[in-house]
């Protein structure tokens, strides 16, 4: 019998193979590793571009609302920081990321640089040595919408994933990533 371990990832291969089926699509290699990874999506796109920069659309700080209160299990007057990103290369838009922190979970150096430089997660993450995992939530193709399109000249359909890092077995940010399906297909099988 197989031990649960060896199997551990299975479940995300399930997920790939469901996804490609319902949607009759063909994911690249890329593709199912920037949609599967449980690791920095910023340092693959690093080793893919030789460096992405960040640029920050949106971020603000709110009170938490019922799903996000309920998803982080903290009090619905807590704050959260909401941020939008583009993650690109030169002028070429590649992964475009909606988060959510409450900033309670995090310490001042992360909050300052998270809320004051365009710096991905990833890095602000491995710059203050900050352990964490990441667990995997949906990975979805989902239908385009305005700010979508606008920002990738398509309206093409998008992968997506979301994801929660997690510190010391608590959720400190929840994450949902997205490109056009068109994107990272240079290494299909």
């Amino acid at each position: 019998m197989i031990k649960e371990e060896n199997n551990i990832n299975k479940c995300l291969i399930d997920r790939i193979n469901y996804l490609e089926n319902k949607n009759n699509i063909k994911l690249s290699n890329t593709q199912k590793i920037l949609l599967t990874t449980d690791g920095s999506i910023t340092a693959i796109l690093d080793v893919l571009y030789n460096k992405i920069t960040l640029k920050t659309i949106n971020q603000h700080v709110e009170k938490a609302n019922k799903e996000v209160s309920n998803h982080f299990n903290i009090d619905e007057s807590e704050e959260v920081n909401n941020r939008t990103i583009i993650m690109h290369k030169d002028d070429k838009p590649l992964i475009f990321a909606k988060s959510y922190i409450p900033l309670s979970r995090i310490n001042k150096e992360i909050k300052d640089s998270l809320m004051t430089e365009d710096i991905p997660i990833g890095r602000i993450l491995k710059n203050y040595k900050l352990e964490t995992r990441r667990e995997i939530g949906d990975i979805e193709v989902i239908k385009s919408e305005p700010e979508l399109e606008e920002i990738y000249k398509t309206d093409d359909d998008f992968l997506s994933r979301n994801y929660d890092i997690i510190h010391n077995n608590e959720k400190i940010m929840w994450i949902q990533e997205m490109f056009p399906i068109s994107y990272f297909r240079e290494y299909l099988d």
